[in-house]
């Protein structure tokens, strides 16, 4: 059945109480069916509302983008509720078809009783992303378009807010439609030239071929890469807090969320699973992982705990390491510290309000010393190797952030904020370029890119191996399609099943 012969309907405002609730309506017969049941006025007891007696067919003639008062009910003796009823013809509608939203008050029952009277009126029921469904089959956006809304839908935080409305203005589209017309420009041009070689030359069109790809091939590199970012702009910042126990890992937790969401007493080992809360620090979103205190103990339960710790650090993206600056440094911290030289960190001295026995800088020489021999005297006996030290000392210091901190006085907690916000910034998202390029945050179409790079490195292989112009239109269709399928130009009819299923009801 083709998505224009029949007319679609679905409650498209979440359940609930609310104050409105919306039913919308696409499909060619829109109008006519919500003309069925749309009463601009009403009598009761003789007097007539508005001054006029019924009328029906009234929005059969309306303008397009119009609102239009009224009761919706089988008839004026049946009436469900007072409705505001929005027109919109196509193809100036969402889904570039005939739009009818009606507008009726909240609490889901009015709203399902008026979608039963337009189901009871050969209006069909519809499928969870079918208006934007229809909105990328009749050509209103493309497939990158349609993707974004479920992103702009689903957005954690300012940035990915930010990044889904780039998206749905048309960022990636109009970028991948460039590159896609310069490599169609060149597969007409070689196929040109085999149909007709005598009165079209080939000649080193080879090397003009790749002076016209190289810069998309840059241009893929540049997105290719500021794509790892997408994972961090989609999903958040995978932030674990660590230490042993005791050492005010959970009162961290209360103090940056602002609120008491986990247990803290005196007893060490009280964590013993991890607890997950999300945190929004300017226009990022940090998923915080809070973690049994990690030590040698006897306790099976604890065990557990502890062996769940380790292999959340292992999944981090940043770690928060907890230490008890007013007490003297442990075996068991070391080995906590041991665990930050792979990854970005923070380590936070905390309980700086008890007083100090540790500080920033004795800190610092401990991380170092897991890089070298600590002993800044001492020579390597090979130059690469005391290079490498060197080297790996220095990234040390810029992965690794020192500060003190009071989780229970909040002394220290809006740097450590600000520490956070500039380390995400410059760590995980300092390659980004929003003026040039994109960021792709959908796993399909980072997939297809990919693609699309493995098919330019198979030509450029098949130039210098010399093979037959004819086997460059191959790889040339090749990266054609995969750049089509990122927008939705090419495409498979399961593949964009799967994409809108996926979408909420009534969208």
């Amino acid at each position: 059945m083709s998505y224009n012969s029949d007319t679609i309907a679905a409650i498209a405002t979440a359940s609930g109480n609310g104050s409105i609730s919306i039913i919308r309506v696409s499909g060619v017969d829109s109008i006519a069916a919500v003309d069925k049941i749309f009463h601009k006025n009403i009598s009761k007891n003789d007097a007539i509302i508005n001054n006029n007696s019924d009328v029906s067919g009234q929005l059969a003639s309306v303008s397009t983008h119009t609102v239009h008062h009224g009761w919706i009910g089988v008839s004026t003796d049946e009436i469900i509720d007072e409705a505001l009823v929005l027109v919109m013809r196509a193809p100036g509608s969402y889904t570039a078809e005939d739009v009818v939203e009606i507008q009726c008050h909240g609490g889901g029952l009015a709203a399902k009783k008026i979608l039963e009277l337009l189901l009871h009126h050969g209006v069909r029921l519809a499928e969870p992303g079918e208006f934007t469904k229809r909105a990328f089959l009749n050509g209103r956006i493309d497939l990158t378009q349609a993707e974004s809304v479920m992103e702009v839908i689903s957005s954690k935080s300012e940035l990915a807010l930010s990044t889904a409305g780039e998206h749905l203005r048309g960022d990636v589209r109009d970028v991948i439609r460039s590159m896609r017309e310069v490599i169609l420009t060149d597969m007409a041009y070689l196929e040109a030239a085999l149909d007709d070689p005598e009165h079209i030359e080939m000649g080193d069109y080879s090397e003009t071929l790749l002076s016209h790809l190289d810069p998309i091939e840059d241009k893929l590199s540049v997105i290719v890469k500021s794509s790892e970012n997408g994972r961090f702009i989609s999903e958040g910042i995978n932030t674990v807090i660590v230490g042993r126990p005791n050492v005010g890992k959970s009162s961290f937790l209360n103090c940056i969320l602002r609120q008491d969401r986990a247990i803290v007493t005196d007893v060490p080992g009280t964590t013993r699973d991890t607890l997950e809360e999300d945190v929004r620090l300017g226009g990022l979103l940090l998923r915080l992982v809070d973690t049994a205190g990690i030590r040698e103990t006897s306790d099976e339960v604890e065990s557990i705990g502890v062996e769940k710790a380790k292999s959340a650090v292992e999944h981090a993206d940043l770690l928060i390491c907890v230490l008890d600056s007013s007490e003297v440094l442990t075996s068991e911290d070391r080995d906590i510290l041991n665990m930050c030289k792979d990854k970005s960190s923070i380590v936070l001295l905390n309980k700086s309000d008890l007083g100090a026995v540790i500080d920033v800088e004795s800190i610092r020489r401990e991380i170092s010393s897991f890089f070298g021999s600590g002993d800044g005297e001492r020579k390597s006996e090979v130059d690469d190797q005391k290079s490498g030290i060197d080297d790996q000392r220095s990234d040390a210091s810029d992965r690794i952030s020192v500060m003190e901190f009071s989780a229970r006085t909040g002394v220290g907690l809006r740097e450590l904020e600000a520490l956070i916000e500039d380390k995400l910034l410059s760590e995980f998202l300092g390659d980004s370029d929003h003026q040039s390029v994109p960021v792709i945050t959908n796993l399909r179409q980072k997939e297809a890119l990919y693609e699309v790079k493995t098919s330019i490195d198979r030509l450029r292989e098949t130039i210098a191996a010399g093979m037959p112009e004819d086997l460059l239109t191959v790889d040339l269709l090749s990266a054609y399609e995969s750049l089509g399928r990122i927008t939705g130009d090419t495409f498979e009819d399961d593949l964009v099943d799967k994409i809108f299923s996926d979408f909420c009801m009534g969208k």
